[in-house]
């Protein structure tokens, strides 16, 4: 199983207590991620031998993904569940809580607020996942990343190319940097041109307005005429690169095709393509998801789940932010369901066996979940 991350850690699990809640922690659960069960039990929790005794009598699950139908079918009727659960196009998931009338708060779907901004569980995952596709592509990369001056002579930089910079961009910016790379960045929406130079990187210009600026600052997709001039822009530089790495995504939406095939035979040999929309698609019409194939001499890398591979620190952050919306959701020592306040709204998939958009907030204000 590839998933490694753990809900709460024993930092954030003594929190969720000191707000008046009893906490269950099934065996086992955060070794991967670093923590035994002595120090959740350090922490207040009760230590369930298994999966269903863990759930047995829950007012509430805390969960890092979508849950398999077994385990829906486990969890008490009427329970609450929150986590990284999608934004509702997973219409069988979705007719599931609804017949077990269970609240769902997705932080997938939390609002792009600045009150919700210590919840952003996306945000966090998406550093974490910027961070190490740098990582891969060095391991990968018959290359060095930085300029060494040597006895044999001086060895060239990588020249790195990075596109999106939302969250996962910079931070592979400020990694690539960090190791001694040259690094361009290109994004659709000008206002980050700021940010990636601030970091020490590039950023190619393309005069498209304000066209690839969607709601809340997200990207948005372009027109083909626009989009065809980012492939034209992106293939001027594939033959002068060393690293790509592609981050670009739009919310609910399969990844935009930013590379095509016929543009990666332009990439020089040795190059390698790490597309962090593997999950959404790909950017890169050559990545295979959960694969690492080579192509023209190329790599083409498509990890899923890359948060995952660092589970000790993306489990701190995700629970920091998953313990966020548990505090915003309590009163009293229970959880409760007020869907006129904006953020509970944003994120509550289903609730007493309707969806969000079939309740009204008056109707379900400061009831128990």
């Amino acid at each position: 199983m590839r998933e490694a991350r753990v809900a709460l850690v024993p930092e954030t699990l003594a929190k969720v207590r000191a707000a008046g809640h009893t906490v269950v922690v099934e065996t086992g659960a955060g070794v991967r991620a670093g923590h035994s069960d002595d120090a959740y039990r350090e922490a207040g929790a009760e230590i369930a031998p298994d999966f269903a005794a863990c759930v047995k009598g829950a007012n509430a699950i805390l969960k890092v993904r979508e849950p398999s139908a077994d385990e829906v079918a486990a969890y008490p009727e009427s329970a609450a569940l929150l986590g990284l659960l999608g934004r509702g196009e997973n219409a069988d998931l979705l007719a599931r809580y609804r017949a077990r009338r269970l609240s769902v708060f997705s932080l997938h779907a939390l609002p792009r607020t600045s009150r919700a901004q210590n919840m952003d569980a996306l945000s966090s995952m998406a550093a974490v996942a910027g961070y190490k596709a740098v990582l891969l592509a060095a391991a990968g990369s018959p290359k060095f990343f930085p300029l060494l001056m040597t006895a044999a002579g001086t060895v060239a930089p990588s020249r790195v190319l990075i596109l999106g910079a939302g969250v996962a961009g910079l931070q592979a910016i400020a990694t690539a940097r960090r190791l001694g790379a040259v690094v361009e960045a290109f994004d659709v929406r000008p206002a980050v041109r700021e940010e990636v130079m601030s970091l020490g990187a590039t950023f190619l210009d393309l005069p498209l307005g304000e066209s690839g600026v969607g709601a809340g600052g997200y990207a948005k997709e372009l027109d083909d005429q626009r989009q065809q001039q980012v492939r034209d822009l992106i293939q001027g530089r594939l033959p002068h690169i060393d690293v790509l790495i592609t981050t670009a995504s739009i919310p609910g939406r399969k990844a935009p095709t930013l590379v095509t095939a016929a543009m990666a035979a332009h990439l020089k040999a040795g190059a390698v393509v790490v597309d962090l929309a593997a999950e959404s698609g790909g950017n890169c019409e050559l990545t295979v998801a959960g694969e690492t194939v080579q192509k023209n001499g190329a790599t083409f890398m498509g990890p899923l789940d890359i948060a995952a591979s660092v589970p000790k620190d993306a489990s701190q952050m995700y629970a920091r932010n998953l313990l966020a919306l548990v505090l915003h959701l309590s009163k009293d020592g229970a959880l409760t369901v007020d869907l006129s306040d904006d953020i509970t709204r944003g994120t509550c998939l289903t609730h007493e066996g309707r969806t969000a958009a079939e309740l009204s907030p008056a109707a379900t204000a400061e009831k128990p979940a």
